[in-house]
């Protein structure tokens, strides 16, 4: 059975409220100030305000260590936003001092969308994952685009090393507490949705582009980049 919800569509709005409507309601009470935020979330406590560091700790490079998977945040000089998930079948980010880590920069899709970014605005956002934990850390900084080889080198998996590496320099770092987590409940496989019942990449690629829908026939999520990760 899938779990998956069914989008809101006009036809499952309200019966008095389209989405139409909905959309204007929702742009006209936004909310535009500071002090209009606390008055609806409240203040947040002294730890919590300042439970951040410029450094790393000894616990936090083992978390690091131990997370395989990340987010990396970014955005041009003009602020257009960007995020692309990060991973390897195990963690080999270099962690130079307590104030500099360097993450591999692997072959993708040459889009350089966080790349272009960081050349415009160093100001990065990561956020890294550890499989079956429902904590996650957060890492802010200053990033640049490394070619050394010995760097490079350094983080070389399956006998291939990264094309480039990105240096952050640590403004802040902090751990997230695991509310997000427990509600998505995100490691827990009984509440995962079916595959059949999650559109293919192909699927959404072709829909976007006025395409035909892909022949899956022969199965779904085959793409050929598959094979080559590295």
């Amino acid at each position: 059975m899938s779990l998956v919800s069914p989008p809101v569509t006009d036809e499952t709005a309200s019966d008095s409220l389209s989405l139409a409507d909905l959309k204007e309601r929702a742009l006209a009470s936004r909310v535009t100030s500071i002090d209009e935020l606390r008055a609806i979330v409240g203040a947040a406590s002294p730890e919590i305000v300042n439970k951040h560091t410029a450094w790393l700790t000894p616990t936090i490079r083992q978390f690091i260590a131990a997370a395989p998977f990340f987010a990396l945040a970014s955005s041009d000089a003009a602020g257009n936003c960007d995020v692309t998930p990060r991973g390897d079948a195990r963690s080999v980010i270099q962690i130079l001092d307590d104030e500099t880590i360097v993450i591999p920069d692997r072959m993708g899709n040459k889009r350089l969308d966080t790349l272009r970014n960081i050349l415009e605005n160093p100001h990065v956002g990561l956020l890294f994952f550890v499989p079956g934990i429902e904590e996650a850390l957060r890492v802010n900084g200053r990033a640049t685009i490394t070619t050394d080889p010995e760097v490079l080198e350094r983080m070389s998996l399956q006998g291939k090393r990264p094309n480039l590496g990105i240096v952050v320099q640590i403004d802040e770092v902090f751990v997230h507490c695991a509310r997000a987590m427990l509600r998505a409940r995100l490691w827990k496989p009984e509440t995962w949705p079916d595959d059949d019942a999650v559109p293919t990449l192909a699927q959404m690629w072709n829909e976007q582009k006025h395409l035909p829908p892909p022949d899956e026939s022969a199965g779904k999520r085959q793409e050929e980049y598959r094979q080559r990760l590295y």
